[in-house]
């Protein structure tokens, strides 16, 4: 339950830093978003844990994870900065908890029954009636999300598989770290400039304090979710992926007045049925397992 806690608050977190830096996205653009995240988001860390315990045991999978973390980091920018909304950008990212469950099969060792591949495969249903011709979503932008979205559910397999042996600090601290080198890379790409060009050294006040808050908020995140897939399974933790569609809705309705279309929530309730009926029947599996082994 503390783990299904801190996973929770970390999508509420996660869910205002998004809302921040897509506020501040017109005036600095990705590249820079991806710098300002990681400096202020490290540095946190690294204060939090007073620079103790930050030194990885598995450094290859930590470096993978945090390089493909930056990458879709950079792509949810940048689609944002296309004027894609928090709604429907959560909306895509609703098929993650089916990806994972897929991807547990492999990498953790889990076991899916006919049931839940059933399942699964009527939330594939509802991520493409969200995706259909003539649809709100029905943009190439929709498309790239959706494999940011696959290499996310990835990550999240990974941050379990890394919870074996670094501590949660670690994993937060090098991923946070690692965006700092990417970002400075992509600055001299002017598709992800501002409109205006290049990037300020320092934007407004208004837009420093957002990207400071942006920066806090992420490191904070970033160490509940390490926490978190540490104390709790995969299955459990699969709902919580969907509240961020419920926070971007809200952001998004309070701060631009962004509504989604009725085919995004009607895809995207499929979706989130699926998943939650995949995390009902791993619950029944694991509670007929623990009464086999009484027997």
């Amino acid at each position: 339950m503390r783990g299904l806690a801190l996973v929770g608050f970390g999508y509420g977190v996660i869910s205002a830093a998004d809302a921040a830096v897509k506020w501040v996205m017109p005036e600095i653009g990705p590249a820079a978003a991806l710098v300002w995240r990681g400096a202020i988001g490290a540095l946190l860390v690294f204060c939090f844990s007073r620079g103790r315990g930050l030194i990885p045991v598995n450094r290859r999978l930590l470096a993978v994870r945090s390089l493909l973390h930056c990458c879709i980091s950079v792509t949810w920018y940048f689609a944002w900065s296309l004027g894609v909304s928090l709604a429907d950008s959560y909306a895509v990212a609703s098929a993650a908890p089916l990806l994972m469950t897929l991807m547990a099969i492999p990498l953790l060792g889990e076991k899916v029954g006919w049931r839940r591949w059933t399942s699964t495969g009527v939330g594939f249903c509802g991520v493409l009636f969200m995706l259909q011709p003539g649809g709100e979503l029905w943009r190439w932008e929709s498309a790239m999300l959706l494999v940011a979205v696959a290499a996310m559910a990835l990550t999240r397999i990974w941050t379990r598989v890394l919870t074996r042996t670094d501590q949660p600090n670690t994993i937060a601290f090098w991923l946070l770290l690692t965006h700092v080198p990417v970002g400075l890379l992509l600055l001299p790409f002017p598709g992800l400039w501002p409109a205006s060009g290049p990037p300020p050294l320092l934007p407004s006040t208004v837009g420093l304090l957002a990207l400071i808050g942006f920066g806090i908020a992420n490191g904070v995140a970033q160490m509940l979710f390490a926490r978190g897939f540490a104390l709790a399974p995969i299955s459990a933790i699969a709902p919580f992926e969907y509240t961020p569609l419920l926070w971007g809705i809200g952001i998004g309705y309070l701060i631009w007045g962004e509504v989604p279309a009725w085919t995004t929530l009607g895809g995207a309730a499929v979706v989130i049925g699926a998943g939650l009926y995949n995390v009902h029947r791993e619950r029944v599996r694991r509670a007929a397992e623990r009464a086999a082994g009484r027997v």
